[in-house]
């Protein structure tokens, strides 16, 4: 047993699911699911393109800030540089304040310029805080500006901050000569801010500066540097996080705000430049094109959704209603049609539908045809009737018309109780129904308990005398046996047949829901009125019938008989014993009592 099988068997099918549900799920699905991954894959790209994009602007923005940084150390490092290019000697000591007057008037940012001599003795000070100082004499020589300028060449001391505001820092620079002494100037840093305020990012972006400890020494914000090392723990942070990274890194900025920040070195002073912007600004463009891509989404998801109920209801539609014309053919109602316009292969399934209960509908007329010609004709003879319609209509033929009746009924019928009549009746049509079927004539109906057959009508045969002869006699013998058992059971039942041949009319009679085939004309009373003149197991035929007969079956003549509706006597003759071996009944007494009737 498969298990669709077992499962119809068991009641227990699985629960039915909407065909329209499954398209539409399909359907939206397929067409929601590739735009969001599209927008999602779109939004990815851009936000990698945009984050690459801002890191290349913040690293221009700060190696410009740092290469400016640098062009102003170097400018006050050539200059230092220009001081101390000659060997110290006596005498030197005007021109050498005049030189250091000179540089301070062309740097601002110096605030002070020491010149000493070989030994690192100091020889010249100038100042713009305080007085000029000439020939002093102090040892410098270990001073730590001293050491590293004859070291390096070049020195950049730390930041500084005096009365912990203004950020100061030294430079030192040694001359190439080891008689030329070296040059240290006190640098005030606070117009690196002029560099720094410069640089713009965006609209709200900016760039500062720290130093290696975290100590700001240039920001937009001017107060925040003159505040010193207050602010320092807050902006070596932002130093580290930046410096961290190896691109741009969203952190938390000085005000408190996610930026994206990068950060680069100034090589000489050992400086970092921090180049700032704001996280929502900087990232405002990918922002816009999520909310854009988020449109698009909504707007294509209500488009999905209005065609995936059309598409589903236009597939699930059409195969909703061939599931209701098959329940209609189902129940019989072959005059359903489906009317699908699709253009496709649902269209073509629709037209093969509608073909399909055309020809369930003609096939269905045509068995009940079928099933009414067997009720007077035999299956194989209603069978070629049905396929020949001109055989039904009416016509004018020769015939042989058998009647048949039983002797004797109106008495038992009135002496038993009905179901032993309908017992009787059974049996009786029964046997009449089988022998008919046998010679394949056609039985016009039955009457009570008379029968009427009809040989070579609707469908000729070659010898329609004999053959309504020998019917006759089987007929006779079957009913015979049988009233041999009804009388065994006390009921006094005979059978008489009488049969005639001549040109009757032949056709169906009715109205629409009810037609009967049957024929008329003299001949038909004719053999109606032999059967009555029948005697129990009495079989007589009309002239015609015994003249075409005479050569094949044994006949007896009876002479002349006056027959109701005949204006002469008419030669009857019947059929002799020898081709009707009856056998009488063995008890009880049979009767004529069947009065004559007109057909």
């Amino acid at each position: 047993m498969t298990d669709g099988a077992a499962q119809s068997s068991s009641g227990t099918m699985p629960p039915r699911r909407s065909l329209f549900c499954k398209y539409f799920a399909t359907l939206f699905v397929a067409a929601v699911v590739p735009l969001i991954l599209g927008a999602a894959v779109e939004a990815s790209f851009g936000y990698r393109d945009q984050r690459r994009q801002i890191s290349a602007v913040l690293q221009a923005d700060a190696r410009a800030a740092s290469d400016r940084i640098e062009a102003f150390t170097d400018g006050i490092r050539d200059q230092l540089g220009w001081m101390v290019q000659l060997p110290w000697s006596a005498g030197d000591d005007a021109q050498h304040k005049i030189d250091a007057l000179r540089l301070l008037q062309q740097v601002p940012a110096i605030v002070s310029v020491s010149l000493l001599d070989e030994t690192g003795t100091e020889r010249v000070f100038v100042s713009r805080l305080h007085l000029n100082r000439t020939g002093r004499g102090i040892d410098m020589s270990t001073d730590p500006a001293v050491l590293g300028a004859r070291a390096n060449k070049v020195w950049y001391g730390p930041v500084q901050y005096q009365r912990d505001s203004e950020p100061y820092m030294r430079i030192a620079v040694a001359g190439s000569l080891p008689a030329a002494g070296v040059a240290i100037a006190e640098v005030n840093l606070k117009l690196i801010w002029d560099v720094i305020a410069a640089i713009r990012i965006g609209e709200t972006g900016y760039a500062i500066v720290v130093d290696d400890s975290g100590h700001l020494i240039a920001h937009p914000d001017i107060s925040l540097v003159l505040r010193g090392r207050a602010s320092s723990g807050s902006f070596g942070r932002i130093k580290h996080l930046a410096g961290a990274a190896s691109g741009a890194a969203v952190i938390t900025g000085d005000r408190g705000n996610p930026v994206v920040a990068l950060s680069v070195q100034a090589a000489d002073v050992g400086w970092t430049v921090i180049a700032m912007q704001p996280a929502s600004e900087a990232f405002a463009s990918i922002r816009a094109a999520l909310w854009r891509s988020s449109i698009l989404i909504a707007f294509g998801v209500l488009i999905a959704l209005a065609l995936a109920y059309w598409r589903a209801h236009r597939m699930s539609g059409p195969i909703k209603q061939l599931e209701e014309g098959v329940e209609r053919i189902r129940t019989g109602q072959f005059e359903h049609r489906i009317k699908i316009f699709s253009g496709d292969e649902l269209q073509q399934l629709a037209l093969r539908f509608n073909e399909m209960a055309s020809e369930l509908a003609i096939s269905q007329q045509k068995s009940a045809r079928i099933e009414r010609l067997k009720q007077f004709l035999p299956s194989q003879v209603a069978e070629l009737v049905e396929h020949s319609h001109e055989l039904l209509e009416g016509q004018r033929r020769e015939v042989a018309v058998i009647f048949g009746d039983l002797r004797g009924f109106t008495a038992f019928s009135t002496r038993n109780e009905p179901d032993v009549i309908m017992a009787v009746m059974r049996e009786y049509y029964e046997a009449v129904g089988v022998v008919t079927t046998r010679h394949e004539a056609t039985l016009i109906g039955f009457d009570g308990d008379g029968v009427m057959l009809l040989v070579n009508a609707p469908v000729a045969c070659e010898q329609p005398a004999t053959q309504a002869v020998r019917l006759a006699i089987d007929l006779q013998m079957t009913v015979q046996s049988l009233a041999g058992k009804w009388c065994d059971a006390g009921h006094a039942i005979g059978f008489g047949v009488g049969v005639a041949m001549g040109p009757a009319t032949v056709g169906t009679v009715g109205y629409n829901g009810r037609l009967d085939y049957t024929a008329m004309g003299a001949v038909v009373n004719l053999a109606s009125r032999l059967c009555n003149l029948a005697k129990d197991a009495q079989i007589l035929a009309d002239p015609t019938i015994a003249g075409r007969v005479r050569d094949s079956v044994p006949l007896a003549s009876l002479g002349q008989r006056t027959i109701k509706g005949y204006d002469q006597a008419l030669e009857v003759f019947a059929v002799a014993p020898a081709d009707l071996p009856l056998k009488p009944p063995g008890s009880g007494q049979r009767r004529r009592e069947k009065e004559p009737q007109d057909h």
